[in-house]
């Protein structure tokens, strides 16, 4: 649970500090988004070879190294000489944490027997939903306090004693465990798909700062002939030895392929709106910190109860539909967002974002609990491991993906060489015409869920239980725009972590 906690904070607590990172540290725009990009890549990258390691080498080994380097790595973000530095710390974050979090659920369900689980997964979901409401309050209180003159290295040292107690509690109480026959590592295939992002991503982060050079447009159709190699050679590992990182054959099934492509396209909205709603707020309002982080607590509630509500009540009777209300809740949300921020400019108040925001957050809670559910819900039960795997990397990857395009959709709208009075104005006019591309969004979100099953009703009653209450537990976390689910039992029960 420490763990969870941890990375989860993590998420939202960095966005607040974003802009004192770039005022005391001086970081450039791209390396804003590399702070937040960069952890997410190295995150979606390493989540399926962290499980599996866990599964190999002993989860609770797997574990306590992940929390251990994280904590390491935590302390080299705090103590960053340097923008450059504080990326690459936040690289090795990302790549820890994805060797920590796939264990966490893993070992509850190599721990706790079956009918003790909800009892364990309820704890999970208010672990969950406390760090999806305090990430962005805890965030802005250790920047506001400036404690020993630190600014915001305290919110990445704020997890040294958190990642030591939980070291010093997982050696002593974690049970080990591995799993009897555990799939081989794809080292290659992880390769390539580090490969393909990169040359997709880092020409969509540098490309307005380089006033977008013909070698960024080469990179990013080279990223595309990578993806076709990557396709070739899992069919083939598959064949060869039936342990392949992606297994293709998941995209036959029609929900499955549909629900990923949902699962995408909400991550790119969600990695662009989170990162210039708190550019906004903060650089062009000039609103505090601590204001920023008090005016999101609405947003995170509503996500949250409607988390909750959708999973228990709504989908079992409503089926689809309640994803589909989910999206079009979040579209009438951003467009009443836009319209106060048109109306009101730069005297906006939090108040007046109340609304907007709370049918934003109703929308994202009906959409978050239950899409895992949805995209699993045709998947046969021995490749349930591997659908889930794939589920936590797409999200991390679209998340990813969307912090890229923020230099385009939004920085893009900033002139280079604006008046310091000026400022203001234009960053208000850059997040509008953000919000009406993550309108857009969510309208093809709504389009693509057509393709969904009505109901997701096929899914043995075993494991449908304990999804429910695991993706019922990581609504919760929707603020954070992370989504946790849990699928187990491969013959041999091995566990992965959808994050």
């Amino acid at each position: 649970m420490t763990a969870a906690f941890m990375d989860l904070v993590d998420v939202t607590i960095v966005n607040i500090a974003i802009p004192s990172i770039q005022r005391s540290a001086g970081a450039s725009v791209s390396q804003i988004q590399w702070i937040t990009a960069g952890y997410a890549l190295a995150f979606a990258a390493g989540l399926v070879t962290g499980g599996r390691l866990g599964d190999i080498h002993g989860r609770k080994r797997i574990f306590l190294i992940g929390i251990g380097g994280f904590t390491v790595a935590s302390a080299l973000c705090g103590f960053a000489a340097n923008p450059e530095m504080l990326v690459a710390a936040r690289i090795v974050q990302g790549a820890t944490a994805a060797l920590m979090v796939p264990q966490v659920l893993s070992i509850v369900h190599a721990t706790f027997p079956a009918h003790e689980r909800g009892k364990v997964f309820g704890l999970f979901g208010a672990i969950v939903g406390l760090a999806a409401v305090s990430g962005p309050l805890l965030g802005a209180l250790l920047t506001e306090w400036n404690l020993f003159g630190l600014e915001w290295r305290a919110i990445f040292l704020i997890n040294l004693p958190v990642g030591i107690a939980g070291l010093i509690l997982g050696s002593r109480f974690i049970s080990e465990s591995k799993a009897p026959k555990a799939l081989r590592l794809d080292l290659v295939g992880v390769a390539l798909v580090v490969l393909a992002l990169m040359l997709l991503l880092y020409p969509l982060i540098r490309g307005r700062e380089l006033d977008w050079p013909l070698w960024g447009y080469v990179a990013m159709a080279g990223s595309l002939v990578v993806f076709a190699a990557l396709v070739a050679y899992e069919r083939r590992k598959a064949v060869r030895d039936g342990s392949p990182l992606v297994e293709l054959s998941l995209f036959k099934v029609k929900s499955f392929a549909a629900g990923i492509a949902v699962q995408t396209v909400f991550s790119v909205g969600l990695g662009v709106f989170f990162l210039v709603w708190t550019l906004y707020m903060q650089n062009g309002l000039g609103w505090s910190a601590m204001r920023a982080g008090l005016t999101g607590v609405p947003f995170s509630i509503a996500v949250s109860t409607a988390a909750g509500l959708s999973v228990q009540k709504l989908v079992p009777r409503f089926g689809r539909k309640v994803l589909q209300a989910g999206a079009l809740l979040m579209a009438a949300g951003v467009l009443l967002y836009l319209a106060e921020s048109a109306r009101h400019g730069l005297a906006i108040t939090s108040l007046q974002m109340v609304f907007p925001l709370v049918v934003m957050g109703l929308g994202m809670g009906l959409i978050v609990a239950p899409l895992t559910d949805a995209i699993l819900s045709g998947v046969p039960r021995e490749h349930a491991g591997s659908a889930s795997g794939l589920i936590s990397t797409v999200q991390q990857t679209g998340n990813a993906l969307g912090l890229a395009l923020v230099a385009v959709v939004f920085f893009g709208r900033v002139p280079d060489h604006v008046l310091p009075a000026e400022l203001g104005s234009a960053f208000v006019d850059a997040f509008e015409y953000a919000l009406g591309w993550v309108a857009l969004v969510m309208v093809a979100i709504f389009l693509l869920m057509f393709a969904l099953p009505k109901r997701a009703g096929a899914v043995e009653s075993g494991e449908r239980e304990e999804t429910v209450h695991t993706v019922g537990a990581a609504g919760a976390a929707g603020a954070a725009g992370a989504v946790d689910a849990f699928e187990g039992e491969k013959g041999e029960r091995e566990s992965q972590l959808v994050h």
